[in-house]
């Protein structure tokens, strides 16, 4: 079953201090790259938290937006004084070196990160096992939205490769009368130029237009490459980065196809071919 790297999930839960809001969302990306905004009051809890996502993810870019409100009055904020103490040594010794700065604003020094809040309630070991709890949910429902979306492209993929397999078939019968094709259009040009020919010369001459011409070798790669990415996607995962190498490969055969055709039917489904792969390519950038 195939997963996709695009989703979107959202979790929110109450604890008798604060509100917790965790926003995951995920797209494609090569590899899995998280990033994380958070308050720095619960930044301690970012390793935990990255070790739980990559224990269950392979591929995507996951964005962690979590979010932690005060139920307390207003009246009742804290000022972070060790904090605002430590800020104002920094300062300090930032004005000896360098005269010229003048005094910082009050304003400024507030809006540092956990200068203002609730010191109690926002202490990671206080809070952390609810944090931790919630990503784990929010991320159960990113998992299972990723899952959904990837039934989707797995049909769609299956569709396409199905298509895939029926011109493949097509064009198999086709090459069967390519010895036969060449071999009837160079008769009608000699017609055309009233020119005799040695029989023998025309026998060599079409067996080796036919042989440049002959796609049974690629034919046959392109039903290769078709079941095993059919099998690729009832096996286990991940399967996005071996579904996106059998597209290279499809789309490989698929041009030396188009570049030995001779008859104007085969080059135009060669075409069509080349379409159908390259919208799987583009299906498969979705996929974990």
């Amino acid at each position: 079953m195939l997963n996709s790297m695009t989703a979107f999930a959202r979790r929110q839960a109450d604890t008798p201090e604060l509100q917790l809001v965790c926003e995951l969302r995920s797209v494609n990306h090569r590899y899995l790259e998280m990033q994380f905004r958070m308050p720095e009051q619960l930044r301690s809890l970012e390793a935990p938290l990255r070790d739980q996502a990559r224990r269950r993810l392979q591929r995507g870019k996951l964005d962690c937006s979590l979010r932690a409100e005060s139920k307390a009055e207003a009246d009742v904020t804290e000022l972070n004084r060790p904090l605002m103490l430590k800020l104002l040594a920094v300062l300090e010794q930032v004005r000896r070196d360098a005269p010229e700065i003048h005094s910082p604003n009050p304003m400024d020094l507030l809006r540092w990160p956990g200068m203002l809040g609730e010191p109690a309630a926002m202490d990671p070991e206080h809070c952390g096992p609810d944090v931790i709890e919630l990503f784990g949910e929010a991320l159960d429902a990113l998992i299972e939205e990723r899952r959904r979306e990837g039934g989707e492209l797995q049909e769609a993929i299956a569709k396409r490769l199905d298509a895939v397999g029926k011109i493949v078939a097509e064009l198999q019968g086709q090459a069967a009368g390519i010895a036969q094709d060449v071999q009837h259009r160079l008769n009608e040009r000699l017609r055309e130029l009233a020119v005799d020919v040695d029989p023998g010369r025309l026998e060599q001459e079409v067996a080796i237009l036919a042989q440049k011409a002959d796609v049974a070798e690629e034919l046959d790669r392109l039903c290769i490459h078709v079941e095993e990415a059919k099998a690729q996607q009832d096996g286990p995962g991940p399967h996005g980065r071996r579904l996106d190498f059998l597209c290279q490969e499809l789309m490989r055969e698929a041009n030396t196809l188009a570049a030995k055709a001779l008859m104007p039917e085969m080059s135009t489904r060669a075409v069509d071919l080349k379409v159908i792969i390259e919208q799987i390519r583009e299906q498969v950038q979705n996929v974990e």
